[in-house]
């Protein structure tokens, strides 16, 4: 090949010199290309992942609360507050959200069971803040009692902010008859029929719970869908995606249990309710 000739062109100006390959510095960080925002799945329908261990049992402690508890004015305030700081202030700032509620759901002016698919430490959140003010206003989530209530810094936070109640994951405890209690006493509930977080954001089938739960009160049940969650925010992640990720809240129509139909009718129902919000509103994230 022929040197590079840096003698002056005919018009009198030096040849340009061919631009070097950019080097980067010594000790400067790599750019990285940015990490690709995963697939928003098509369907709730398939594996969700290994099967999880027997829970421990939940601590003593966790059964001594009464449903004066979360009924208190002063709590209410508190809660208020800290919800419009957490949720307004840091979820949605780190999301981009869509809530889509049926017309139907605003009815519900009384006690109820909500319900939703579970595969995010997002999914409270997002639900507490996406159903109408009558049902949020007071809404108790339930909780892991094993997990959230061993720990005084844990249970603060999940009672101040999501109004918590603790739930025996092993259907035995000494606060199995809180649920009924709270219901009685006109706070509506927050249920994850799955029993814990999806790894794969699949669902899995519903336990019967919040069915029996409601047949037995005769309270409706208000299916909730959350599309996007376990891919905004992952099991095994602390913090969101980056890029504000897509979000879809879907509250459905209020369901009550049929004439004769028993808890395992109902909560095919339920599951099916959920499925099929999912599948309804899919579209709204545009991958």
């Amino acid at each position: 090949m022929a040197p590079q000739d840096s003698s002056p062109q005919h018009d009198g100006t030096p040849a340009r010199r061919p631009r070097a390959a950019s080097r980067q510095r010594p000790g400067s960080t790599p750019r990285s290309t940015p990490e690709p925002r995963p697939r928003v799945l098509d369907s709730l329908e398939g594996h969700t992942g290994r099967q999880e261990p027997d829970p421990p049992a939940p601590p003593a402690e966790s059964a001594d609360l009464t449903a004066a508890h979360y009924t208190q004015p002063v709590r209410r305030i508190l809660r208020r507050i800290t919800q419009t700081v957490f949720f307004r202030g840091i979820v949605n700032r780190t999301i981009t959200r869509t809530n889509v509620v049926d017309p139907a759901a605003y009815g519900v002016k009384g006690t109820c069971v909500v319900v939703a698919n579970h595969s995010s430490h997002l999914d409270a959140p997002l639900v507490m803040s996406g159903v109408p003010h009558y049902i949020s206003r007071d809404l108790a989530t339930g909780v892991a009692a094993d997990y959230f209530f061993t720990a005084w810094h844990k249970k603060l936070f999940t009672q101040l902010i999501f109004n918590a109640f603790p739930v025996d994951r092993r259907g035995e405890g000494a606060n199995k008859g809180l649920s009924k209690k709270l219901l009685a006493a006109g706070v509506p509930l927050l249920i994850f029929p799955e029993g814990t977080r999806s790894k794969t954001g699949k669902m899995a089938p519903f336990k019967v719970g919040a069915a029996s739960l409601a047949l037995a009160v005769q309270v409706p049940v208000v299916p909730v869908a959350l599309i996007g969650a376990h891919e905004a925010m992952p099991r095994g992640t602390s913090w969101p995606r980056r890029g504000r990720p897509p979000v879809v809240v879907a509250v459905g129509a209020p369901l009550r249990a049929r004439g004769n139909e028993n808890a395992y009718s109902f909560n095919e129902r339920i599951e099916a309710a959920v499925r099929a919000l999912y599948a309804a509103n899919r579209h709204r994230i545009q991958d």
